[in-house]
């Protein structure tokens, strides 16, 4: 059975679940999931997975994320992006430079963020942009994330200087919106802000240089296989025959040394199981590779 992960160039106007969608024709099973949505209108890195490494998702979803984005300053939505209708403006003519590398700074790091009324976040059952669009006003609570970096790289003037477009790359946590920081960034600067442009360049180990677009996978359907997908992913641990025999069993071995979930492959490269420390012992999380019963798929 076919099983790995497909990093496709999600295209513009595209939901991350039309993607499943696509691929799931392409690759003729209907076991296929995604590592974290893009809006429509987002373009780049998504992670799909199909069949056994659909397993893997949930360790991917995680992941830190990178980002480049156009931000224009002097013009907020209702949606905190391009997409929305535009509720205020205020001539940004004035602000500097200096002052919006000043704002982004003081945006980076370990910050509490409002998400955008329009994400996918469930308010009392339903998801908050659900409700936005049925008339209702949704404040969300402020989330921890981290921003690892918040770079400016240029700097546009436009439409006879009332807004200003930037240009920039942020690398953030999981759960970090990108949109939201646009929005951020323009009360900083007492402008308003909106986002107008978003490529996602990596999520974890996997970058837009290894995606495909869906055009090229029509034609040749490029899959990275379930052991090198997990090597890319999580510390490696490289296993005896009698631990291999011992995890496929879903048997404990003898611990990683490692506060982390671990990887575990067999001496001829498949990947055995996905394996956690619990006190002198390593437990298997998940099994791939099973004995005494039917393969994990």
């Amino acid at each position: 059975m076919l099983s790995g992960l497909v990093i496709v160039d999600k295209p513009q106007g595209w939901t991350s679940h039309d993607v499943v969608g696509r691929i799931r024709r392409l690759a003729g099973t209907r076991k296929v999931g995604h590592a974290g949505t893009l809006d429509p209108m987002a373009t780049g890195v998504l992670v799909v997975g199909i069949n056994r490494a659909t397993r893997l998702l949930s360790y991917i979803v995680g992941t830190s994320k990178t980002y480049t984005a156009t931000m224009r300053l002097g013009q907020s939505t209702v949606t905190d992006d391009a997409e929305g209708e535009v509720v205020s403006e205020t001539i940004a003519a004035a602000v500097t430079e200096e002052q919006i590398r000043s704002a982004a700074q003081r945006l980076t790091g370990e910050i509490l963020q409002v998400p955008s009324s329009v994400s996918a976040i469930k308010v009392a059952g339903q998801r908050s942009y659900a409700r936005v669009r049925a008339g209702e006003s949704v404040e969300l609570e402020a989330r921890p994330i981290t921003v690892h970096s918040f770079e400016i790289h240029d700097i546009r003037r436009e439409r006879g200087g009332r807004v200003l477009d930037v240009d920039a790359t942020v690398h953030c946590s999981s759960g970090t919106y990108v949109r939201a920081l646009a929005r951020d960034l323009g009360l900083a600067l007492e402008v308003g802000g909106h986002l107008t442009a978003l490529r996602r360049t990596e999520v974890g180990p996997y970058g837009i240089h290894e995606a495909h677009t869906l055009e090229a996978l029509a034609e040749d359907f490029k899959v990275l296989p379930l052991a090198e997908a997990a090597r890319a992913l999580l510390p490696v641990r490289e296993l005896s025959d009698d631990e291999a025999v011992e995890l496929s069993f879903g048997r404990r071995i003898a611990a990683t040394g490692r506060n982390a979930v671990t990887a575990a492959f067999a001496p001829d490269g498949s990947l055995v199981a996905l394996l956690k420390d619990a006190g002198p012992a390593a437990r298997p999380e998940l099994v791939f590779a099973a004995r005494g019963g039917e393969l994990a798929e």
